[in-house]
């Protein structure tokens, strides 16, 4: 498949370039997205919520009245689960709620995600670019002259550029990624993809490490 590449200025540079067939032209698999997806996101989670089971919460440590002769059911402790201010039972405690999933299935969802953005016409490939130095209304401009300046768009690198990623990280919907750390979940969380010409490269050869987004 060929697409056009478009300059910084919105326009059609003349130049086509060959996607390969074997990243964006399968059949996409929607299991593998969404067991990829469900991983990104179980990641993402902090795990770090906890409640005070009967053995942690305070006092409790007396009695409150004799086992038998007072007409009420037997206490040992004030703190009970079924008292007002006693223990949780079984409340959450702190985990991690990420999985692992097998590299063939992560990879397979990768290229499934490309593929379904080929084939919903959501992908664009630019020229590559650089800035001299950050500025937020340079990547405004470039949104703009392409017409996505309304449109939630990822950007994708063939490598780390700090100029570029921090002149887009004030923008809303707005996001760079590195093309060897794009994740499933990144590069389908957007309306449109545009993917740098050095970067499709990278796409084709490279696998996520992270998934983490440039900063």
């Amino acid at each position: 498949m060929e697409l056009e590449v478009y300059k910084i200025d919105g326009t059609a540079s003349g130049e086509k370039i060959t996607l390969p067939d074997e990243i964006f032209g399968i059949e996409p698999h929607a299991h593998a997205i969404y067991q990829a997806v469900r991983l990104y996101l179980a990641s993402q989670r902090q795990g770090t919520h906890k409640v005070k089971g009967r053995t942690e919460v305070r006092g409790g440590g007396r009695k409150p009245w004799r086992q038998k002769g007072t007409g009420r059911a037997r206490v040992g402790t004030i703190r009970s689960p079924l008292w007002v201010g006693g223990g949780a039972i079984h409340g959450p405690q702190p985990r991690n709620y990420a999985f692992k999933l097998p590299k063939k299935v992560k990879e397979l969802a990768r290229k499934s995600a490309l593929s379904q953005k080929v084939r919903d016409e959501q992908i664009r490939i630019v020229e590559d670019f650089t800035f001299d130095e950050p500025k937020t209304k340079q990547v405004v401009s470039f949104l703009t002259a392409l017409g996505l300046d309304s449109t939630k768009t990822t950007l994708v690198l063939a490598k780390n550029d700090k100029n570029v990623a921090r002149s887009g990280r004030n923008i809303g919907n707005f996001a760079v990624l590195e093309a060897a750390n794009a994740s499933t979940y990144e590069l389908l969380d957007n309306k449109m993809l545009l993917i740098q010409k050095s970067a499709v490269e990278v796409l084709s050869n490279g696998f996520p490490k992270t998934g983490a987004r440039t900063k």
